[in-house]
């Protein structure tokens, strides 16, 4: 690279990522072939529209790579091609899942989806992101004592409130969710089912944690975190679910949140970013893969059994998935998230600040931390190690 300061920076990161236990639950490392197609001539075409319907010439090799990335993702998490269609042009997954209300719910109506405090994401609705702004959120959360989804209070809610979506999944919740349930939920209120899961597609793609697709109406993804693929988003959906306009005519899902992408919100797909997210699937449809998802949810609870048995609180006491929540301040310690989060980064263990169910402090410096096994695992560790890495957190913080 002739720019000698951003190869300077360049250099100064993959020190950095080498040097550190990267702990943050949205972040994994990608394939040297993954930054390969991201890095490729793909970059110089511009090609607004959809394989076979473009605004622009010169569409022959890119319409392929779009289409390819859509089989794979189909075929990855077992869907028929006449049963669900995918969009994968969401540049990420919080202008994914914009796109679907969009699509899908009347400007002002309301969205259900997890309070964030309790593990919910910002894009569920919460009144600081645009979802909050334009729609209406619904909040639901985890029972108190045992600090899981409250599905009765959630079907109380949702009967009484009657939104127009039930949003599933989450970004700070280490359990399984019950999404035959929120789909007995969303019929009973006659809601749309949207789960998304971007924090445990790769487990999903991997079989070591539960599908949603027999549930739900539309699943929405991030392809970077346990799919380890690269900052990009999919929005999977029906094909027998559709809409009747204010014409009179019938769309499907499909086709109102294609709409909702581009021309709605987006403009030319970023074609080097689909081209690597197809190669991630590709790797994701592998026994390896499978191995290593498995692995990602051994390690998380190795870690939170280990930080139990030191005497931290572990939220709903342990985890199904990749990602642990510890509890720095109101478990005894008196120890905020962004002091824990400052300590651990001074000797190279990388974590996030993160609310906890019953926060008393603010977002800003709340009161524990998110922890996360999917980029560590990927580097190889097993849960010998997760367990040392969790002796190491207790003497930085006990200090």
């Amino acid at each position: 690279m002739k720019d000698a300061q951003i190869k300077k920076l360049i250099d100064a990161e993959k020190k950095r990522q080498k040097s550190v236990i990267n702990l943050i639950a949205s972040e994994n490392i990608v394939s040297k072939d993954v930054l390969e197609a991201l890095g490729s001539e793909l970059t110089n075409k511009y090609a607004e529209g959809y394989p076979g319907k473009r605004y622009y010439g010169g569409n022959q090799v890119v319409d392929k790579v779009e289409s390819l990335a859509q089989e794979r993702a189909l075929k990855l998490f077992s869907l028929s091609p006449t049963e669900w269609q995918v969009n994968v042009q969401a540049l990420s997954g919080s202008p994914a899942n914009l796109a679907v209300y969009l699509a899908l719910v009347p400007l002002g109506g309301k969205i259900m989806g997890m309070s964030l405090d309790h593990g919910g994401h910002l894009t569920h609705g919460h009144k600081v992101s645009m979802t909050g702004k334009v729609w209406v959120q619904v909040p639901f959360g985890v029972d108190p004592k045992t600090e899981t989804i409250d599905y009765e209070d959630l079907k109380t809610k949702a009967l009484s409130e009657k939104p127009a979506i039930i949003v599933g999944g989450f970004t700070a919740y280490p359990r399984t969710v019950d999404f035959k349930k929120l789909r007995e939920i969303a019929d009973a209120c006659g809601a749309i089912l949207m789960v998304d899961m971007s924090h445990f597609a790769g487990l999903v793609a991997g079989k070591a944690y539960p599908s949603p697709f027999p549930y739900a109406d539309v699943v929405t993804t991030t392809v970077h975190k346990t799919l380890r693929g690269p900052r990009s988003a999919l929005i999977f959906s029906r094909t027998d679910k559709k809409i009747v306009n204010s014409k009179g005519k019938e769309q499907t899902f499909g086709e109102l949140i294609d709409k909702a992408v581009f021309p709605g919100l987006q403009g030319g797909p970023h074609l080097n970013q689909i081209a690597a997210v197809a190669v991630a699937l590709k790797e994701a449809s592998t026994p390896a893969f499978k191995k290593y998802a498995t692995q990602v949810v051994k390690n998380a609870a190795a870690l939170a059994d280990e930080l139990k048995t030191l005497g931290w609180k572990i939220i709903s006491g342990g985890t199904d998935s990749h990602l642990v929540l510890m509890d720095t301040w109101m478990g005894g310690q008196g120890i905020s998230g962004k002091d824990a989060s400052d300590r651990l980064e001074k000797v190279g263990i990388i974590v996030n600040k993160n609310t906890i169910p019953g926060e008393t402090r603010s977002a800003v410096d709340p009161s524990g931390i998110r922890l996360g096994t999917a980029a560590e695992t990927t580097r190889g560790k097993k849960e010998k190690d997760f367990r040392k890495i969790a002796k190491r957190i207790d003497e930085v913080l006990r200090r």
